[in-house]
């Protein structure tokens, strides 16, 4: 539709050198054209347009002191980019390779993603280009305590709810929040992925690896499969890949590899066990490296490696935005992969998004497929509302019936826009259909 790809086109030009925010816009506009072509309100109110603009980025800086006393200074960011369904929600992330095209990237696939939860809340995200890694917790806590002397201004209960992403964990939730509320003298559910001594839900650390197996599941019931005795690639050994591995081991899958930064280590036995507790202590615990798994356990390890070239059934990717290239996705393919649940954001590129499909493989795409964190999160914004606390059976029956509900209406939407199964097509649709109409019911804002 020439529309569209004059938005695109408008895209790329008002955001140059954010590829990553580009490449998430033509992803969503290559699978709406269905959509508007049913919806011409759509076109005449200039929801996409409006839609692929935030509602408001915020930058600013961050200095901060580490432990000899020397002065850094960091960039921070918030993008709140949509908020016609609730507050804008999203986490925040502290990595070298943050900047503002990175945050856009991650607000506007939040958009879409919390759209599929059926949980009130609109899309946003944050961060920082400052790196924890290697940082005692005294700097750490001293450059979050500055990190939310600005941010503070922008967020509340009703207005924006992050949350933690790469590099932010309980710690650093903690830290921030602790400086919110002695700056406003509240305590409030502003943030989730909290402890839940404080306000923080059960299965929130959890949720999203839990949740990506969930709908990996949920997929594979499609075509009479089931994850029980499947070999599966994970990638990552985060918070995302570890609770996705203990979720395919309950569900008897057997898990065989991780990776880090580093390389990739290739289990065939599995990763069970004493193993998979090991691999727990090694990462949240002692934050070591992957290749110390491989030597406490003489496993096969390779530097600078991906886990894509390694026979299994299931891949799924929970490490970065696009690890999977067009060859990585060709390995897959030809190692006669039926799945893949996406647990990073965007962990695919568009090439090997097209070799997936071409080859009729089952795709779960992120904002499906890693929906399972935010949707903890939301259920974790009731209970603070409410001042309750839920069993972690409850929260987690709720998150499983969220995730069979994401891939239902994904599912169904595909099969009533012409492609029956392309989860992608459905996903970016239901999100993009239900924000557009609330969008539009509220007017020209």
């Amino acid at each position: 539709m020439m529309a569209l790809d004059k938005v695109y086109e408008q895209v790329v030009e008002r955001n140059p050198g954010e590829e990553e925010f580009h490449q998430a816009v033509e992803e969503v506009l290559d699978s709406i054209e269905p959509a508007m072509k049913k919806h011409p309100e759509f076109a005449d109110a200039k929801i996409v347009e409006r839609l692929v603009e935030p509602e408001r980025q915020i930058i600013f800086r961050v200095p901060w002191t580490d432990d000899n006393g020397e002065v850094h200074v960091n960039r921070g960011f918030r993008v709140q980019f949509n908020s016609a369904i609730g507050p804008y929600k999203g986490g925040i992330r502290f990595h070298p390779s943050v900047y503002i095209g990175i945050i856009k990237f991650l607000g506007f696939e939040q958009i879409f993603k919390n759209a599929l939860t059926g949980i009130a809340m609109g899309g946003g995200k944050g961060g920082s280009d400052f790196d924890p890694k290697g940082k005692s917790d005294d700097e750490i806590m001293r450059f979050c305590q500055n990190f939310m002397n600005e941010l503070y201004r922008h967020i509340g209960p009703d207005t924006d709810v992050p949350a933690g992403d790469i590099g932010v964990g309980g710690r650093e939730v903690g830290y921030m929040f602790g400086q919110y509320r002695k700056l406003l003298n509240r305590f409030e559910g502003v943030f989730t992925g909290k402890s839940p001594e404080w306000g923080g839900s059960l299965v929130r650390p959890e949720a999203t690896g839990y949740g990506l197996v969930y709908l990996t599941q949920e997929m594979l019931d499609t075509v009479n499969e089931d994850l029980k005795g499947k070999e599966v690639l994970i990638s990552g050994s985060g918070n995302v890949a570890l609770h996705a591995l203990e979720k395919c081991n309950e569900l008897g899958a057997k898990v065989v590899t991780l990776s880090d930064s580093d390389g990739t280590v290739y289990d065939p036995e599995g990763i069970s066990g004493e193993k998979k507790d090991y691999v727990f202590d090694l990462k949240q615990v002692r934050r070591g490296r992957i290749r110390e798994y491989a030597e406490e356990y003489d496993v096969e390890y390779e530097d600078d490696c991906k886990p894509w070239g390694f026979d299994a059934d299931i891949a799924l990717p929970s490490a970065t935005q696009n690890e999977i290239e067009e060859e990585d996705a060709q390995k897959l393919v030809d190692n006669d992969i039926i799945a893949v649940g996406e647990g990073a954001n965007m962990p695919s590129t568009p090439k090997a998004t097209k070799v997936f499909q071409k080859n009729d493989i089952l795709v779960g795409p992120a904002k499906a497929a890693n929906a399972g964190g935010v949707s903890v999160s939301g259920l974790e914004m009731a209970q603070n509302s409410q001042r309750e606390s839920w069993s972690f059976d409850q929260v987690d029956k709720r998150l499983q019936g969220i995730m069979q509900n994401i891939h239902k209406t994904c599912y169904e939407t595909s099969k009533k826009y012409g492609d029956e199964g392309n989860l992608m097509l459905g996903a970016n649709i239901a999100g993009f259909v239900k924000v557009a109409k609330a969008m539009l019911d509220q007017g020209v804002i």
